[in-house]
């Protein structure tokens, strides 16, 4: 298997920090944009999208900060990939950022910043920024 690379997208969003953490960090608010449904089993959440499901475990989280998860089969194959929702505010401008932090496979890589930019462009849609 290849080594997952760790690569960095950054998006500016019109939103608050409280109400871009919740979205990103409660199931309601993924629910709405990431995935079609998320169940939470103590600190596991169980994403589904058109019938298949993806665990992930909540690593650690910072109230209006950030949010990092692993993925449980990284998670088994001992492997520190992870991904991660970061607020971002420029000091001068005072915009927000997401800032989101995942991993892949050095010719996936490509494929993986286009599939974050559609589930923002969702995002967007949905906090109507």
């Amino acid at each position: 298997m290849m080594e997952k690379v760790r690569f960095q997208i950054e998006f500016p969003i019109n939103s608050s920090k409280g109400v871009l953490f919740n979205i990103f960090s409660t199931p309601s608010g993924l629910s709405e944009w990431f995935c079609d449904d998320v169940n939470i089993k103590k600190d596991v959440h169980i994403f589904m999208w058109d019938g298949s499901e993806e665990s992930a475990r909540l690593i650690t989280k910072k109230r209006d900060e950030f949010v990092k998860f692993r993925w449980l089969e990284d998670e088994e194959e001992g492997t520190s990939n992870f991904f991660e929702f970061r607020i971002k505010i420029d000091d001068l401008t005072g915009d927000t950022a997401l800032v989101i932090t995942d991993f892949a496979e050095e010719d996936e890589i490509e494929d993986s910043k286009e599939l974050w930019s559609a589930q923002v462009d969702r995002l967007k849609q949905v906090l109507g920024a």
